[in-house]
């Protein structure tokens, strides 16, 4: 009989790790290509074009490239809920998004 060693494959070191694509998370991407499709709707027939589009997508491109860099994924997102956040809280004040499971039968 030939003696085979276990079968195995190459599985990825970290499987919850975000797909990138040139450093850019996607909803960075999604942001770009969207400000390059509407700029491009709005500005395309002027004269003006190539700053305006060009220059706001590789401006917001190297934004987000600089701002990010070195942080953890979702940066930006959670920075602007932290700001976005009251300063004060007041601990015996009502919760307003509670609600009710259900209501019971009497």
């Amino acid at each position: 009989m030939d003696e085979q060693g276990l079968l195995t494959t190459k599985v990825p070191r970290a499987l919850e790790m975000k797909s990138k694509l040139f450093g850019y998370e996607m909803p960075d991407l999604l942001l770009i290509f969207m400000n390059l499709a509407v700029t491009n709707l709005i500005f395309g027939g002027t004269s003006y074009r190539y700053p305006l589009i060009w220059g706001t997508t590789l401006g917001i491109a190297l934004f987000l490239y600089l701002s990010k860099r070195g942080k953890p994924d979702n940066y930006l997102q959670h920075l602007g809920e932290f700001i976005g956040q009251p300063a004060y809280r007041a601990a015996g004040g009502s919760d307003k998004q509670y609600r009710r499971f259900r209501k019971d039968k009497e």
